[in-house]
């Protein structure tokens, strides 16, 4: 909804809107259903209020409360006409609302003001759908119509299909495919997968003794065992590596295999070396570490180029960073645009595994200072992050410390929106209205935040992007991306375009306001970790943002 909008609705509240705002108002009231339930919200909180003011006046011995201030008589009459068709129309649901609230008020005397129980009401649970997830991926190739999964990435029912490769699955009871692709799987439940296409290997401990793989017009039921499977369009045979298993339907129904024993479920003849060389978890470890190694040597490749580019206004790689206190530049600007670590600031695994250190901001006071002077034509922000959560309302990634004119602040929101701003006139004060405080409040500093839809929720915790921004003043674009991809794209208007950017004082991973003149500061730090950050003077293209993604995706992307 439009903030002019918003704020109009309490203007009108309060008697203070114009006459102008008023008639833009009853337009979008009657045209727009999200604004008619703005305002119904805002008119039962004014009266709940006003309740609350009333009963207080009363019990202090007042005969009764003073009333809001009444309109400018020139609009009133209009006003309340208005008023009172919408209220004639809506007025049910606020009853409706206010009576279920006062009666539970009214038998729930004898209850503590906080009532704890041990099991959360089903519709304030976050929730999430699937069965297992996907463990470990090496070399996987996905068609075009299957969705592309990442290592850690929950996998729903339904049909999971990859052209190449190698997948560990673990299934939500306990059960492990160790499955080569060319293959095609249907995930039924926590219990239950079809093979539909694919030779694979299962493990099932004894917590999850019970486990069905089900394949041609048979059911493996697991009874504590490890046991290979190969399924094609003309065969399928099973053989126990180890344990037992029982057979249910088909020509084999009730039948029970031990170690070393092999059965053909479908088809009259089958290869007898059909598993051999069948991928164990510790060849698939060694796969992976292989293949990481080669990943992460394309990207080191890449960063030695990167470093040239003549466009650079600083470069963190990190990984090179040798040491402890310090976050080396490795462009052609020089040390004095290094970073300083400042407090609890982790050095950890960065997106390639032990082969690379990233930062990891969790704690409230850790953050990485650097100082960017002069003055730029353009920005572009780009860094890997690994968002482990959004708890506090604002988490940055690089933030100007006093947010002067054409410093930038780069942030995600709790709603996992990508916020990007650059203050235009710090001299002005903004008067808007606040969602989170739910009234009109005062900002300091024309600016405006280029925000993009939710790219983060819960499902991608600890997950990697490569995000970016692009702030171009010459062409009056906003652009953000998302791995690659262009996700949100925006005009620069006359009112917030500014020609002349600075950096100054900056921080990573956190915003610590140092020159507030109070000890209390807002919390920003980014629950997560940075792992490499480029800034550029200068607007990069969709073309080389996307590349610098493919150069520097960790295995699995």
């Amino acid at each position: 909804m439009n903030e002019h909008i918003r704020g109009s609705i309490f203007q009108l509240i309060d008697g203070t809107i114009s006459d102008q705002d008023f008639e833009r108002l009853q337009e979008a009231i009657e045209a727009d259903s999200s604004v008619r339930e703005e305002y119904l919200r805002a008119v039962g909180l004014n009266e709940s209020l006003q309740e609350l003011a009333i009963d207080s006046a009363e019990l202090s011995g007042n005969e009764k409360a003073k009333p809001a201030a009444d309109a400018p008589s020139s609009v009133q009459s209009s006003r309340k006409s208005f008023l009172l068709a919408v209220a004639l129309v809506l007025v049910v649901v606020i009853v409706v609302g206010d009576i279920g609230f006062w009666i539970y008020r009214a038998n729930s005397t004898d209850q503590p003001e906080t009532l704890i129980t041990d099991r959360e009401d089903e519709t304030t649970q976050t929730q999430i759908a699937g069965h297992a997830t996907l463990r470990r991926a090496v070399d996987v190739e996905w068609p075009d119509e299957q969705r592309h999964h990442l290592e850690g990435d929950v996998l729903p029912n339904g049909l999971l299909k990859f052209d190449v490769g190698l997948a560990e699955i673990d299934f939500f009871c306990g059960a492990t495919l160790i499955v080569e692709g060319p293959a095609t799987l249907d995930i039924e439940s926590d219990w239950s997968v079809r093979v539909l296409n694919g030779r694979l290997r299962a493990t099932v401990p004894p917590a999850a003794r019970g486990f069905i793989v089900k394949a041609a017009d048979s059911e493996i039921i697991d009874l504590g065992t490890e046991f290979a499977l190969n399924v094609s369009p003309e065969h399928a045979r099973l053989e126990v590596i180890d344990g037992e298993v029982e057979i249910r339907g088909g020509h084999h129904d009730g039948k029970h295999l031990l170690t070393g024993h092999s059965e053909l479920l479908k088809g009259e003849e089958a290869p007898t070396n059909i598993f051999q060389n069948l991928t164990t978890a510790s060849e698939l470890q060694q796969h992976r570490e292989k293949a990481n190694q080669e990943v992460f040597a394309r990207w080191q490749n890449h960063s030695q180029e990167l470093r040239n580019d003549e466009r650079l206004i600083a470069y963190y790689p990190i990984t090179d960073s040798q040491q402890q206190r310090a976050v080396e530049n490795a462009a052609d600007s020089g040390s004095g645009r290094d970073g300083l670590v400042v407090g609890p600031v982790a050095k950890t695994n960065g997106r390639f595994g032990q082969e690379s250190t990233g930062l990891q901001f969790d704690r409230h006071g850790a953050r990485v200072r650097t100082r960017i002077d002069g003055e730029f034509q353009a920005f572009s922000f780009a860094c890997w992050v690994r968002i482990d959560s959004l708890e506090h309302r604002y988490s940055a990634l690089f933030m100007g410390d006093g947010y002067e004119n054409g410093e930038p602040h780069w942030q995600i929101r709790d709603d996992g929106r990508l916020m990007f701003s650059v203050m235009v006139d710090d001299s002005k004060e903004i008067n808007y209205f606040s969602k989170l405080e739910q009234k009109m409040v005062i900002d300091a500093g024309l600016h405006r935040v280029y925000l993009t839809e939710p790219i983060w929720d819960l499902t991608k915790s600890g997950k990697w992007f490569h995000l970016a921004a692009v702030y171009d003043p010459k062409s009056r674009r906003v652009a953000q991306y998302v791995d690659g991809q262009l996700v949100s794209e925006q005009e620069i208007e006359d009112k917030y375009h500014i020609s002349t950017l600075r950096i100054g004082p900056a921080e990573i991973g956190n915003w610590g306001q140092p020159f507030r003149k109070t000890p209390v500061f807002s919390v920003r730090n980014l629950n997560g970790t940075i792992d490499e950050l480029a800034i550029f003077n200068a607007a990069l293209t969709t073309e080389e943002i996307h590349h610098m993604y493919e150069m520097g995706k960790p295995l699995g992307y």
